[in-house]
């Protein structure tokens, strides 16, 4: 009898008698080893990285979010990396109609492309697709953040409460993001954010090959914490100095830089903002892993083994 990886991968090699084409999709927790699996994976197969992380994208913060090396990135060439400005608005949807415009580009050279990265909403937008939403203009981004910023988290459940009390019932009210984000969905359209999700997943042209990195829990939160260290020795604090005018936008909302603006801002000595940074990566690695177990397209792999013989045993069913 296959085993899962095996079934998995056999229906990823054979569509009828036409071959097609295979997205390779590289994931896992945060410093699981994603970036090296994908670079040597990548080279191996003769095609380029599409990375999935949303915070990569943005120019200025390289250390804080682990963006590969120059080295690397001269190594294979990567898209979505370093593209944004820290003020400039992205999402998953529109990362599904970049990567989508994208890939027939990357098919034409080669037969596999490679998307690495633990944006999970990213690689769901891609790999599954996401409902059509109505584009946000700027007013009424700035409506639903005002609402938030000056009244609370609270004041944007009420009204959303009023808006799509479905949505509510279902949410997790503890991320407020996502609470914000449905607000301007429900004003921009006019509508209830639950009745734009249809939950269905899209058919794509093209074979989608899931990878994931596991690795024993403690051999993950050592590795953290050993990027923590790194990241300080790199100039994390200096990158997030001089972030600090910017701290209001979404893209600096993330672990890491909060860490080091309640450093700056007094309330935090260095080594409690470098602790509660590791904690709070340690925490999100955990999230991550939790969404990737509940997919079963996901083929796991051995993330203890030298990167070397994980691109070896991963591009043998490709």
């Amino acid at each position: 009898m296959k085993t899962t990886f095996e079934k998995n991968i056999s229906d990823i090699k054979t569509y009828g008698k036409v071959p097609v084409k295979t997205l390779v999709v590289i994931t896992g927790p945060t410093a699981s080893g994603k970036t090296s699996l994908a670079i040597e994976t990548a080279q191996s197969l003769g095609t380029e990285i599409i990375s999935a992380d949303s915070r990569q994208m943005f120019r200025d913060l390289k250390i804080g979010t682990a963006a590969p090396s120059e080295e690397e990135l001269a190594t294979v060439r990567h898209h979505f990396i370093g593209n944004l400005d820290v003020s400039d608005y992205y999402s998953a949807a529109k990362f599904e109609e970049d990567v989508m415009a994208l890939l027939p580009q990357l098919f034409a050279k080669s037969d596999h492309a490679v998307m690495c990265g633990g944006s999970m909403m990213y690689v769901d937008a891609v790999t599954r697709g996401i409902d059509t939403l109505p584009t946000i203009s700027q007013e009424t981004r700035e409506t639903a953040y005002r609402l938030f910023e000056q009244e609370g988290i609270d004041a944007v459940k009420r009204r959303l409460a009023e808006l799509d009390p479905e949505y509510v019932r279902n949410a997790d009210l503890a991320n407020h993001k996502r609470l914000v984000h449905a607000l301007e969905i429900c004003l921009e359209s006019g509508v209830p954010y639950s009745s734009l999700r249809t939950g269905k997943t899209k058919q794509r042209p093209f074979h989608i090959a899931k990878f994931a990195l596991d690795l024993p829990r403690e051999v993950l939160f050592d590795r953290i914490n050993t990027r923590v260290e790194a990241m300080m020795r790199q100039g994390l604090l200096e990158e997030a100095s001089r972030m600090l005018p910017y701290r209001h936008h979404n893209a600096l909302n993330t672990v890491g830089y909060k860490e080091m603006f309640t450093y700056l801002d007094g309330t935090w000595d260095l080594d409690t903002a470098k602790a509660r940074m590791a904690k709070n990566t340690r925490v999100y690695a955990k999230k991550q892993l939790t969404w990737l177990k509940r997919d079963t397209d996901v083929n796991w792999l051995d993330g203890t083994l030298p990167t070397s013989e994980i691109a070896s045993i991963l591009t043998t069913y490709l």
